[in-house]
C-alpha cells in the first residue's frame, strides 16, 4: 500500500536528485522509498531481472572457480 508523502528539500538537491533518477531509469519516489528501506532495515528483495535469469548457470560452479583460481594465481605472479 503506497501513501503520499509531503517533503521540504533544498532546490539544488532536488534538481540533481531528479537528474539522477532519470540516468538511473526510475522515479524520485522509488530512491526515496528504497533509501527508506534500506534505512529502516525494511530493504525488500529486488526481483531479477529475466537477462540475469537468462544468465544464471550458464557458466557451472566447477568453471567458474578454475577461472578465479586461474586469474588469482595471475595476479599473484604480476605482483610479485
Amino acid at each position: 500500500m503506497n501513501t503520499k508523502l509531503t517533503l521540504s528539500i533544498n532546490k539544488n538537491i532536488t534538481e540533481r536528485a531528479k537528474k539522477y533518477a532519470r540516468r538511473k531509469k526510475t522515479s524520485l519516489s522509488k530512491l526515496v522509498e528504497n533509501q527508506l528501506a534500506k534505512l529502516t532495515g525494511a530493504e525488500e528483495e529486488q526481483a531479477i531481472s529475466p537477462l540475469v535469469k537468462s544468465l544464471s548457470g550458464v557458466i557451472s560452479q566447477k568453471a567458474a572457480n578454475k577461472a578465479e583460481n586461474e586469474y588469482a594465481s595471475f595476479l599473484k605472479k604480476k605482483y610479485k
